[in-house]
């Protein structure tokens, strides 16, 4: 006896409609110009000076992969990794720590490239492969400072801020925490 599932099983992908859903879906589409990267569906872009505009896409893409957070626009993760554009325009070697290690990962994910790989599984295969590299270390370690460190984030962490200025922790929710 078949499943509904299974009636719907795309005869080219071999893939169920539930395997389609459990893996996720294919994010927004960017576009790269000269040298921006820009979101016209989402109203956001990222100029590059140093890097490859196909470069920061990747990183974008990258960073995602790396602290994947479904509910979170690409804005905040081009926003972490514009750092790296802008230090790869100081440090030649960055810039070629960079550039080098994308290519890698392009390299590693064939021909469509890493950001061409549909699949989150496949890219984090790949990511698996070359993390104790000083490329991944030096993304990663960068990401979750530029990350998380983005006041505009803090409210989707559950975050409020410093509280020194408002008179401490203890008069304001200090023992409020019900997820414990």
């Amino acid at each position: 006896m078949t499943t509904i599932y299974e009636r719907r099983r795309s005869p080219a992908s071999g893939l169920s409609r539930r395997e389609l859903l459990k893996r996720g879906t294919v994010g927004a589409a960017l576009v790269i110009t000269g040298s921006a990267v820009i979101s016209p569906d989402r109203a956001w872009g990222v100029e590059t000076t140093a890097l490859k505009p196909d470069t920061m896409a990747t990183l974008i893409k990258l960073a995602r992969d790396i602290y994947p957070h479904d509910t979170i626009p690409d804005r905040f993760y081009a926003i972490a990794v514009k750092g790296h554009d802008t230090k790869a325009g100081q440090d030649p070697a960055h810039k070629e720590l960079i550039e080098v290690g994308i290519a890698d990962l392009d390299a590693r994910a064939g021909a469509g490239g890493y950001r061409g790989l549909g699949w989150e599984d496949d890219r984090v295969a790949i990511l698996r492969e070359i993390e104790t590299t000083p490329f991944f270390q030096a993304v990663r370690g960068d990401l979750v400072v530029s990350f998380y460190n983005q006041k505009d984030l803090w409210p989707h962490f559950g975050y409020e801020g410093e509280s020194f200025s408002k008179g401490g922790y203890i008069n304001r929710g200090f023992d409020d925490i019900e997820w414990l």
